[in-house]
């Protein structure tokens, strides 16, 4: 037995970066894992991957700004894998989106998650649910050595720091809502990982540079270093754990 035998997890986005990196993670700890996304061949990807492990995985396409869609994939996860005990709200976008489609998705998109994942779980004997939230919803960014360029400034870094404080927000708020019904929920907020969110950022060996020199480590986090607190979260490990956005970002938040 390891410490998610028996459990159903679907994880959103997770076709790719911390999403993918989670969904290998939980199924090596015993999770059946239905792998979402956007993109559904990157879905499939990392369920050959996790079946290549021997582990039991599924997929399906997920638009996660469509609330309908995030109900209907809920309800299919517990059919076609014998119930869901975990929700793990991953999917979002980086700031180079307007601040329309970055609210629809980053904060947008997890509400959905929320609101029909908590009503599922607190009728189906409770569970875990996990946001990916931010260093971003917890502090501002410093996101460039230079002085800010008027010219160039986009809105939708603004709308970045706008979803992932929401979501921080969202995470405390249903976990008072649901905490009486058996649902945990918690967030967790990464510093900056390497994944291909981040590639274009670290793409400049100089911005690479300043963004390790933003964490007291000295690095940039990997995707792996994510999903290992993420599945403690599923687990039952982490029962009394409740209402929390958890930074795993390398001493980011704490200068």
């Amino acid at each position: 037995m390891t410490k998610l035998s028996g459990k159903v997890a679907l994880i959103t986005g997770a076709g790719s970066g911390i999403g993918r990196a989670s969904a290998i993670d939980m199924a090596a700890h015993g999770a059946s894992v239905m792998c979402a996304d956007i993109d559904s061949q990157a879905a499939e990807g990392t369920v050959a991957l996790i079946s290549e492990a021997g582990g039991e995985a599924d997929s399906l396409g997920l638009d996660v700004a469509n609330g309908e869609e995030v109900r209907a994939a809920i309800e299919s996860t517990a059919q076609r894998m014998g119930g869901m005990h975990v929700l793990f709200n991953n999917a979002g976008v980086g700031g180079g989106y307007d601040w329309d489609a970055t609210i629809a998705i980053n904060l947008t998109g997890v509400y959905h998650g929320l609101r029909h994942g908590a009503m599922y779980l607190a009728r189906n004997g409770g569970g875990s649910i996990i946001n990916t939230a931010s260093i971003a919803g917890l502090v501002g960014l410093s996101v460039s050595s230079q002085p800010l360029d008027l010219d160039e400034f986009e809105e939708g870094g603004g709308a970045y720091i706008a979803a992932k404080h929401g979501v921080s927000g969202l995470t405390k708020q249903f976990a008072i809502n649901f905490g009486g019904h058996g649902v945990r929920v918690n967030a967790i907020a990464p510093g900056y990982i390497e994944t291909p969110m981040t590639a274009e950022f670290r793409a400049d060996p100089d911005a690479e540079a300043y963004l390790r020199s933003l964490h007291p480590l000295g690095r940039l986090g990997q995707p792996q270093e994510i999903a290992t607190v993420a599945s403690f979260l599923a687990s039952d490990e982490a029962s009394f754990v409740n209402g929390v956005v958890m930074p795993v970002d390398g001493g980011y938040t704490a200068r």
